[in-house]
């Protein structure tokens, strides 16, 4: 009512009715809060913990000593110097807006190359003396893990921030089931850095403390926390990118990151058990177990998010689109 009266008393005078203030696209104060009270049960997890054996080295990094574990570790080891590379990239796009020059192929090359290093290091690697087999080297079983479970995200997941975010695409873009075909290369090198961001972390609890109870539960709370967190970070770093915006920001930061991070609270455990020495191999025998390995946390996080639109919201799930389609 007091809009209306304002644009009825700017009409008398011939006035332009000032524009509302642009909505914040900082996370709200209460986030501050949250990862206030994570921290603190973090650092009660830590001062639970006994350390390990005296002769135990804590580990970052996959060790070198045998043939598959040098090879996670040097797989790790380049994904992480790669990762400065495609956020350089994206930092430089989005902080000089060249991307408002982008059109559909520009984003499709941009994106896919980005991606492509990742996957071609793979397909390009096992010459010398003694290859190893093609299915059983780490790189291309964890590339396979995750182009898998992140094709699986765009194709199904992004239905659900549509439909209870009310979030969107709006640049220009070819589609595949209404989501942007370069958003699908973007998540394969987003996604392959968070999860050797995430080894690291959980590699480090586990040869870090001595097995039990309480070693147990700061995995679980790190798992936890990690993905939130990661979750959390993506929404923000691409606030300010205006072509994938939401109805409700707040809620975007809030449920939204909770939503969001249900990905990685299956994928983070599931994809660090891949050939790692000492963890029971959650795949089955050569790439088609890896396969399955994926498909199967992908349904399962399919689950948990149908779960979560019914508890948090109850929205008719809507999954739009078209084999392909051109937009913008």
């Amino acid at each position: 009512r007091r809009l209306s009266e304002a644009n009825t008393m700017f009409g008398l005078f011939n006035l332009r009715v000032p524009p509302p203030p642009p909505a914040s696209k900082m996370p709200p104060f209460e986030q501050l809060y949250v990862f206030a009270a994570m921290l603190a049960a973090l650092l009660l997890l830590l001062a639970l913990q006994r350390p390990g054996a005296k002769r135990t080295v804590p580990l970052w990094l996959p060790p070198a000593g045998n043939t598959l574990m040098g090879e996670k570790r040097e797989y790790e080891v380049w994904v992480l110097k790669y990762s400065v590379v495609w956020m350089a990239a994206m930092g430089v796009v989005i902080v000089t807006q060249v991307y408002e020059s982008f059109t559909a192929a520009t984003y499709f090359l941009f994106c896919g190359g980005l991606a492509a290093p990742l996957v071609l290091r793979e397909l390009t690697r096992g010459a010398g003396p003694r290859p190893r087999p093609f299915g059983a080297r780490h790189g291309v079983r964890a590339q396979l893990w995750i182009a898998i479970f992140g094709f699986i995200g765009n194709y199904w997941y992004t239905h659900y921030f549509y439909c209870v975010l009310r979030a969107r695409y709006t640049m220009p873009s070819w589609r595949l089931n209404d989501v942007p075909i370069a958003m699908y290369f973007a998540t394969h090198f987003y996604f392959s850095s968070y999860h050797v961001f995430a080894n690291l972390l959980l590699r480090r609890v586990l040869t870090g403390f001595q097995p039990g109870a309480a070693r147990a539960a700061l995995l679980a709370y790190t798992v936890f926390a990690l993905s939130y967190a990661t979750a959390f970070m993506e929404t923000l770093t691409i606030a300010h990118f205006p072509y994938y915006d939401f109805e409700d920001r707040h809620m975007a930061y809030t449920l939204g990151s909770a939503f969001y991070g249900l990905y990685f609270l299956v994928s983070f455990p599931a994809y660090f058990n891949l050939d790692e020495v000492g963890l029971p191999p959650l795949e089955g025998a050569g790439l088609p177990g890896v396969a399955m390995s994926a498909l199967g946390a992908g349904m399962l996080v399919l689950l948990l998010l149908d779960l979560t639109r019914l508890a948090a919201t109850g929205v008719p799930l809507t999954v739009g689109g078209a084999l392909w389609q051109v937009t913008g």
